[in-house]
């Protein structure tokens, strides 16, 4: 574990364990997570030889809060300090949701030789919020909820959002996780404030059809269609279709944090993909 810090200074915690020869995974969080929301698919694959890495996205988790930055080109310019850093090179950078949106912008301008392949998994893109353009997408006024529940009670909103809509336990028949609901709570209140509420229109209003256009590598985009939060219709299949090289797994039923509810498929999923 360490700390990189930023052309404008901000340091960026990341962890990063297994061997230095082996082929480097980037996991990229959610909002308003931290690395500790990949503890599952960082254990399975550093057990199969690779090389895991997860940083704190600035405002979340352990790494500085600062007073701006929180947009997708930070985002992506943070990454990019990272893998300089640590000269990552053919990585594999992994996104969930928010994640999602950062690995495509960070992987749209990398550098030649830095990025392998790509996966996203239930990730914001192409742009989730709704518009003339965008006629399947989300209200901006969800976003705007969002917001003035974060500014009155960012505690209770993470919650309701964690034991709700996020993991799928608010569907009949669910079996809520305690530990999960309070790791996800746990995580969200480590970050600050000022950031979880601009990252909103970062995740919500970033448009990245031009990103995707742009990315020659392999991408990997899986989706489930009971996700509540980035709803598969608008994300997913749209993607694939902008991608030079996409593949897209569709898995029925499951929740936007399926990564933590179906960790065994999702992880085997993205080995034998990786694999091929």
């Amino acid at each position: 574990m360490g700390t990189v810090t930023t052309s404008d200074g901000t340091a960026i915690f990341y962890k990063d364990w297994g061997p230095r020869d082996g082929q480097p995974l980037v996991f990229h969080h959610g909002w308003p997570l931290s690395a500790d929301d990949w503890d599952a698919q960082m254990l399975f694959f550093l057990q199969h030889g690779y090389r895991v890495i997860a940083h704190d996205r600035r405002g979340h988790g352990r790494s500085d809060q600062t007073v701006g930055g929180h947009e997708m080109d930070t985002y992506a310019a943070d990454v990019a300090a990272l893998t300089d850093a640590l000269d990552l090179r053919d990585a594999v950078h992994i996104g969930h949701s928010t994640g999602g949106g950062e690995v495509t912008r960070y992987v749209a301008r990398a550098k030649p030789g830095r990025v392998a392949k790509a996966v996203l998994v239930s990730a914001v893109p192409p742009v989730m919020v709704k518009s003339e353009s965008n006629p399947g997408g989300t209200p901006i006024e969800v976003f705007d909820g969002f917001r003035a529940q974060l500014a009155a009670n960012r505690a209770q909103l993470y919650v309701e959002i964690a034991s709700g809509p996020f993991y799928g336990f608010n569907r009949p028949g669910a079996q809520a996780s305690q530990g999960l609901i309070d790791n996800w709570w746990r995580q969200g209140m480590t970050g600050a404030a000022n950031a979880h509420y601009e990252c909103i229109k970062a995740f919500s209003e970033t448009d990245f059809t031009e990103d995707l256009k742009k990315i020659e590598v392999p991408v990997l985009v899986m989706h489930g269609t009971d996700d509540q939060i980035v709803p598969y219709d608008d994300a997913a299949p749209l993607t694939v279709k902008l991608l030079k090289n996409g593949t897209l797994k569709t898995y029925e039923g499951y929740p936007h944090g399926m990564l933590s509810v179906y960790p065994d498929e999702l992880n085997a999923a993205i080995l034998e993909w990786l694999k091929s």
